[in-house]
């Protein structure tokens, strides 16, 4: 084996990691909660950017289901960037040959 050729194969490798996770630091997926009701934007590394709730929500007695809604909707945004982020991880490390399910430090 070429060692040569492997540390190349890395640089390259770390070269395209950090251009995923700078592409992906500004790709946004959107979690829903209550049929729609809640929406939250948030990037694919978890910054929140934006909630939008439906006014059909907006009223003293319906505080808690708000809350408990807005919570919710944010844990599907989280679970759809982590899924993100694990799909383009895998597509990258296939180019490379090395097999998508193979656990690697910091994935």
């Amino acid at each position: 084996m070429d060692i040569q050729a492997m540390m190349q194969q890395a640089k390259q490798m770390q070269d395209r990691m950090k251009e995923m996770q700078d592409r992906l630091g500004t790709q946004e997926v959107v979690g829903e909660s209550g049929g729609g009701l809640v929406k939250v934007t948030m990037t694919c590394k978890g910054e929140v950017k934006a909630i939008d709730i439906s006014a059909d929500l907006i009223s003293k007695d319906e505080k808690e289901t708000l809350e408990d809604l807005i919570v919710a909707a944010i844990s599907v945004a989280r679970t759809k960037s982590e899924e993100t982020m694990s799909s383009e991880t895998q597509k990258m490390m296939e180019e490379f040959g090395i097999p998508g399910n193979i656990d690697l430090p910091g994935f």
